[in-house]
């Protein structure tokens, strides 16, 4: 029937002697069998063999799997095809030579020669579980073929042993999983989110089943949401980093991996249609074979799917490995989630603390950036602040209140609000902060220590009078970029005089410094600068040193160029503001992006007007509105809510800003490289923009770029 595959028997192999028809043909090791001249052997003609060892040979001849006669005392070869592939170059020469001749580089070697002269000697039979032949040619990833192999005495008629059977099977691929198997363990244990244990458990079982579809599934409360990956998907380096794109079910779907999970029995079909009544695409509708195992663990419920678009028999063996493996994913998937669930309290606490929004002044401009030392999973004491004062000045502030916990926090909330109400009233920074150690001696006598250690810098900024007031209790010296329009831009530390901690009887004295047109100011927390085993100095020049050499005094070009300035990791917070005295007032406009499929496409329209109406460069305009196309579709991807593009065009640069309100992303310090639009964005950005970052904020996270106008 035309369409219709059928798998065709195979055909009895000829046999030595018998007469052959001149149309049939046959090929590899059968033929040169057929061919052979066996009367000059110790077989003897094939018509004299007896019957006992006809029918061996006629069983090796059809078999498919490497099977091969060694007859008589120097154990003659006689072998199919399979072990024809087997042995290599040694065929066609090795038929109807002794076995010791054929391989005599190893015949000497343990379980070699011995054990075939033994099974014919002694009748002895005897199995290898795992041998490494001697096929150089038989590499699987670099490393040789592994087989377990049989070798059996083979009798005449009479019941006399004249030869040895040995029958190969290769048992490479079931070796080679065992070992994924230990490096899946190792490549879990450093997962942090569920989306790290997706992103894992997908990129292993693709690879160690050979498999057309992987998925993996968790509960989300009343719905479940699962990811998959396909057989031939192109990922790229930054597709790897990616959140990964999980889709919801609800929660009685009859799919199943949402049935598995519920229930907590495994699924095994061999050949069927298991996803016909959950099918998103045609990928799903192919899988004929689907194996789904529950995770085993008591604080997520879920389920790892293998499938194949052919019919697969699940052996023993294989299942013991699914099962192995979902028992992995299950324990790394308990472990993500209690971690997601502490570190989203620490930091819903943390970012709850901090100015949900920075004022928008027409010549000041301000960006602040704040990232959690350690692992992420507590809440800290770094802070910080900006804010109008009565007289029209803005005031700024940085803090650092020791500790990693829930009381450094609520500590730091304390000294924020009330250091906001003394300026407020005051806005003296030498008498803000002598208010602010009478509250934080008064706090530590309250609780009994006098370990409540509390460093602060606070400024007052007039942009009108071109000048900044400083006064610091025992804080790192603020940073001031200094560009005139004739001058390279130079980076100098302010000399504000140190003064002691808050709460240990602070006397703070204030200094005041030119704050001038194209001027920026860079408050920071010691985590900036700060590195085990590194002198102090060594961190401070390094900071000089990037926001010199930074593109431009833009704020958030220097809070990421801050952040980034020192190398090696700190398990201190980092926190960094940054005030900008902008040459002109900047023109600036926002939109509020729908999470629709549309949105990007309306996206680009805006912009393209709103730049076009404001006469920025064609080339300007055109990397701008491909490069925010690409975070807008990172957003709506990844975070899944509504996001908002703000643009703010100065003489020297146009910034743009994509704010979403997702609570999922990286967790880790300083991994802005996962934002891309499936690989593509990363690049894109990295190419057109003169520089990018990421910023969290208190419902979700900002991402940037900022490209230079030609002058």
């Amino acid at each position: 029937m035309p369409g219709t595959v059928r798998r065709v028997p195979t055909p009895s192999a000829p046999v030595p002697g018998a007469p052959v028809d001149p149309g049939a043909s046959s090929s590899g090791a059968a033929a040169a069998v057929l061919a052979h001249p066996w009367a000059g052997t110790s077989l003897g003609a094939p018509e004299r063999w007896d019957p006992a060892v006809r029918a061996v040979v006629d069983l090796v001849l059809a078999s498919p799997v490497p099977m091969a006669l060694l007859y008589g005392d120097d154990l003659v070869l006689l072998y199919n095809d399979g072990y024809a592939e087997l042995i290599g170059a040694r065929h066609p020469a090795a038929l109807g030579r002794p076995a010791a001749a054929v391989f005599a580089d190893v015949w000497h070697e343990p379980g070699a020669g011995e054990v075939l002269e033994r099974a014919y000697r002694h009748g002895e039979s005897f199995l290898e579980r795992e041998a490494v032949l001697p096929a150089d040619r038989h590499l699987v990833g670099g490393e040789p073929a592994v087989f377990t192999r049989g070798h059996s005495p083979v009798r005449d008629s009479t019941g006399r042993i004249i030869g040895v059977l040995t029958v190969a099977a290769q048992t490479t691929q079931l070796t080679q999983q065992l070992q994924s198997l230990s490096d899946f363990a190792a490549a879990l244990s450093g997962t942090l989110t569920l989306d790290d244990v997706a992103r894992v458990t997908l990129r292993y079982a693709i690879n160690s089943f050979d498999a057309d579809r992987v998925a993996f599934a968790v509960d989300e409360g009343g719905s479940w949401r699962m990811v998959r990956r396909i057989r031939g998907e192109l990922l790229d380096e930054a597709d790897e980093r990616l959140p990964p794109l999980w889709r919801r079910a609800p929660a009685d779907s009859p799919g199943p991996v949402v049935v598995t999970a519920r229930s907590g029995v495994p699924f095994y079909v061999s050949d069927g249609q298991p996803l016909r009544e959950t099918a998103v695409d045609r990928h799903d509708q192919k899988i004929r074979a689907l194996a789904a195992l529950p995770l085993r663990s008591s604080v997520v419920r879920g389920t790892l799917a293998v499938g194949y678009q052919i019919p697969h028999i699940w052996s023993a063996a294989e299942r013991a490995l699914l099962v192995a493996s979902a028992e992995l994913v299950g324990q790394a998937a308990e472990r993500a989630r209690r971690f997601e669930t502490q570190h989203g309290t620490a930091q819903l606490l943390q970012r709850s603390m901090l100015p949900e929004q920075l004022p928008d002044l027409p010549r000041l401009r301000i960006a602040a950036r704040y990232a959690p030392g350690v692992d992420g999973n507590a809440a800290g004491g770094d802070f910080y602040d900006a804010f109008v004062l009565p007289t029209g000045a803005l005031g700024v502030v940085l803090g650092d209140v020791a500790g990693h916990d829930v009381q450094a926090a609520a500590r730091m909330g304390q000294v924020r609000a009330a250091l906001r109400a003394l300026a407020l009233s005051d806005p003296r920074p030498d008498a803000v902060l002598g208010g602010l150690d009478r509250l934080v001696s008064s706090l530590g006598a309250e609780a009994g220590t006098q370990e409540l250690f509390v460093t602060v810098v606070f400024g007052v900024v007039e942009a009108d009078r071109e000048r900044i007031t400083l006064a610091s209790a025992g804080h790192p010296a603020p940073l001031i970029r200094r560009c005139s329009e004739r001058d390279e831009p130079v980076a100098e530390y302010v000399d504000v005089p140190p003064g002691a901690p808050l709460g240990l009887g602070c006397r703070p004295r204030t200094v005041t410094v030119p704050f001038r047109p194209g001027d920026t100011l860079l408050l920071f927390s010691d985590g900036v600068v700060e590195r085990r085993w590194q002198d102090l100095t060594a961190g401070l020049v390094g900071l000089a040193a990037a926001v010199t050499a930074a593109s431009s005094g833009d704020p958030r070009a220097l809070c990421a160029a801050a952040t980034g300035a020192v190398p090696g990791a700190t398990e201190d917070d980092v926190a960094v503001l940054a005030v900008e005295h902008a040459v002109k007032p900047s023109r600036s406009a926002s939109m509020e992006v729908p999470a629709e499929p549309t949105a990007p496409s309306r996206v680009r329209h805006w912009m393209t007007a709103q730049l076009t109406e404001w006469r920025v460069p064609e080339a300007v305009i055109g990397a701008a509105v491909l490069c925010t196309s690409e975070l807008t579709t990172n957003a709506l991807l990844h975070a899944g809510t509504a996001a908002r593009v703000e643009i703010d065009l100065s003489a020297e640069r146009l910034l743009v800003s994509v704010a979403d309100s997702g609570t999922r992303g990286t967790v880790t310090r300083a991994q802005t490289d996962t934002l891309s639009s499936r690989g593509r964005g990363l690049g894109l950005i990295e190419e057109l923009s003169d520089a990018w970052g990421t910023d969290p904020t208190v419902r979700g996270s900002t991402v940037w770029f900022e490209i230079l106008i030609p002058s």
